[in-house]
C-alpha cells in the first residue's frame, strides 16, 4: 500500500510541470490571437474611416482653393497643374475636364446673396453682369438623380442667347413655374440646387481675388412655394 501511494505521488508530481507548460502555452496563444484580432480591427476601422472621409470630401464641390465673391465661389486652380489632390479626385469622380487658367474660370453658387441655400421650390432672380469674358454659360443642377416627372426643358443659358437690357445687363429667373423672358426651370420639384457659371477666355482667371461683389451676378430670392 505504501509503494502504491508513493508511485501515485510521483506520477502526480510529474504531471504538475506538464500542466503548467500547457497553461502557459494556452495563455501565450490567447495573447497572440487577441493581439492579432485587435490589429485586424484597427486596420478595418482605419480603412472604413478613410474611405468614408474620402467619399465625403469628393462627393460635393471642391473642398479647397475657392475665392468667395458675393454668393459665388471662384475656382481659379481647378484645372491647373497645381491643383490639390482632393480637387483632382473631385474632377475624376465627376468625369469632368475643368477649365485651365488660360481657358476660363469656373464660378459656383449654392446659396443666394442672403446666405440661404438655393431651393428648387423657390424662385430666384439672377441679375447683373458677368466679369469680362469672350463667352459664358450658366447651368443649374440639383443633387441626386433627376426627377423623371419633370422633363428637361432647359438646363442652361449662354451669353449668345440670353436677353439683355440696353446697358448689357441681364435678368434670369430661376424657378419651378414658367416665367416670361429668361426663364431657367428648376430641375426638380424640391431640394438643394447649384449654379455653375463658366467664363471662357477671360482675363480674370489669373486674378480672381481682385473681383468685387458688383462684378458678379446677384442672386435674390423672390418667393417660395408653401
Amino acid at each position: 500500500m505504501t509503494l502504491r501511494m508513493a508511485e501515485a505521488e510521483a506520477e502526480g508530481t510529474a504531471r504538475v510541470p506538464a500542466l503548467r507548460i500547457l497553461r502557459s502555452a494556452l495563455r501565450s496563444a490567447w495573447r497572440r490571437s487577441a493581439g492579432l484580432g485587435l490589429a485586424l480591427y484597427a486596420l478595418a476601422l482605419g480603412g472604413a474611416l478613410g474611405l468614408a472621409s474620402a467619399d465625403w470630401a469628393t462627393r460635393g464641390g471642391y473642398p479647397f482653393g475657392g475665392v468667395t465673391v458675393g454668393a459665388w465661389t471662384l475656382w481659379p486652380r481647378a484645372g491647373s497643374t497645381a491643383a490639390d489632390p482632393y480637387t483632382r479626385a473631385v474632377n475624376a469622380r465627376r468625369g469632368e475636364i475643368p477649365l485651365a487658367v488660360g481657358e476660363g474660370l469656373l464660378m459656383t453658387a449654392a446659396a443666394d446673396d442672403a446666405g440661404r441655400t438655393l431651393d428648387a421650390a423657390c424662385t430666384y432672380s439672377i441679375t447683373g453682369a458677368t466679369p469680362p469674358a469672350r463667352a459664358w454659360t450658366l447651368t443649374v443642377t440639383g443633387r441626386g438623380a433627376a426627377d423623371p416627372v419633370r422633363p428637361p426643358i432647359r438646363e442652361s443659358f449662354t451669353s449668345t442667347e440670353v436677353l439683355r437690357e440696353r446697358d448689357g445687363r441681364f435678368a434670369i429667373t430661376l424657378g419651378p413655374e414658367a416665367e416670361p423672358g429668361n426663364w431657367l426651370p428648376s430641375p426638380r420639384a424640391e431640394g438643394p440646387l447649384r449654379l455653375a457659371l463658366r467664363l471662357y477666355d477671360t482675363p480674370v482667371a489669373a486674378s480672381a481675388g481682385s473681383l468685387d461683389r458688383d462684378s458678379v451676378p446677384a442672386i435674390t430670392r423672390v418667393a417660395c412655394r408653401s
